[in-house]
């Protein structure tokens, strides 16, 4: 059976629900459809330590403001989730869970869903699974012959997971690589070594997730008024000193070193030769975004990515692209950040069809 709808929005954390929000508020007939079981999207599945960068009233969605978690400025990943499944039941908002989204064609006027448990025709598709689904490893020679534990951010939860474990590598010089290396450095019980691509550039202490939407808005503006590239959050730094990360820093637990050129049976070996055993690697090497459902609309570029003017697609402006990163809104991939960009799908996607 094919139902009819107006607009599907592909994905049920937080941009998907943001979209929602605002489809929701312009009286648009529209479905929200998420491959997860439960609400809270990649939240759902973080590390136990994790906590946000910003304070709650800082990390909000559209319409309501974050509440803020007793005993904590910086609220955890558990209570992100329980404001999600809040957010939606508060707008009634049509999210189906449950249901992964297969296919995204064209057909005639309208575009064609297919998903595992039916097919749906819209008038415009809003794709918002963000990049938890997609983790990254990359390609180092050799990694497939280590006899350890390999993982990615994405299987980490907790230090007690390596206990009885002699080393671990944790590899990557982003947030989750610092974050992950401190969290088994000050609770663990094992020897923890931390390999980067270049140092570590840690971002002012005192700079939070309010203070890097500002940057990331700010370089947006200038981009947009054919201004110079302020260099955004990236001419900060890489790393927010959360106090975990400063903590193990200024400890001296938090040591970088050069990042491994290959991958044998028992460790690492760097560019001058040096080996460094371990029992587990965490690759704490980032993802990309998880956009295979689009691959029947052929519009990916050479590098893979999807042209876009905003969050629309550049070739189907049909189709709407929220919470990826920059390219798709300034801070789009962050929970104060989506809401802007969601607004101006949304919006775009009623002009498109006032105009027909």
């Amino acid at each position: 059976m094919t139902r009819l709808v107006d607009v599907v929005v592909v994905g049920g954390g937080q941009a998907g629900l943001a979209a929602g929000y605002h489809l929701r508020r312009r009286g648009l007939d529209f479905v929200v459809l998420d491959a997860g079981a439960e609400p809270g999207g990649s939240w759902r599945h973080m590390w136990d330590s994790l906590h946000l960068f910003s304070p709650a009233e800082h990390s909000s969605l559209p319409g309501r403001l974050m509440p803020a978690q007793p005993g904590r400025t910086y609220p955890d990943a558990g209570h992100v989730v329980e404001y999600l499944t809040d957010y939606g039941k508060r707008y009634a908002l049509p999210v189906q869970h449950g249901t992964r989204v297969d296919a995204v064609h064209r057909d005639g006027d309208r575009l064609l869903v297919e998903t595992d448990s039916g097919t749906w025709r819209a008038r415009a598709v809003i794709s918002a699974t963000g990049t938890w689904s997609r983790p990254f490893l990359p390609a180092v020679p050799g990694r497939d012959v280590f006899t350890g534990r390999q993982l990615h951010t994405v299987d980490y939860r907790r230090p007690a997971d390596f206990a009885g474990l002699g080393s671990v590598i944790v590899v990557g010089g982003g947030n989750s690589g610092a974050q992950i290396a401190a969290d088994l450095a000050l609770e663990g019980d094992v020897d923890v070594r931390w390999v980067t691509r270049r140092p570590p550039r840690f971002l002012p202490d005192d700079i939070d997730g309010r203070a890097l939407f500002d940057v990331a808005t700010a370089r947006r503006r200038a981009l947009d008024a054919g201004r110079g590239d302020t260099g955004g959050v990236a001419s900060l730094g890489d790393i927010v000193a959360v106090s975990p990360v400063r903590a193990a820093r200024d400890a001296g637990l938090l040591k970088a070193s050069p990042m491994a050129v290959r991958v044998d049976r028992h460790g690492v070996v760097r560019a001058d030769g040096t080996r460094a055993e371990a029992d587990a690697i965490i690759w704490c090497t980032g993802f990309r975004p998880a956009l295979s459902h689009l691959a029947p609309l052929r519009l990916r570029g050479t590098r893979g990515r999807i042209a876009t003017e905003g969050t629309r697609a550049v070739d189907e402006p049909r189709l709407h692209l929220l919470g990826y990163g920059d390219w798709t809104g300034p801070a789009s991939a962050t929970l104060i950040g989506v809401g802007r960009p969601a607004r101006n799908a949304v919006r775009e996607i009623a002009a498109l069809w006032a105009r027909s």
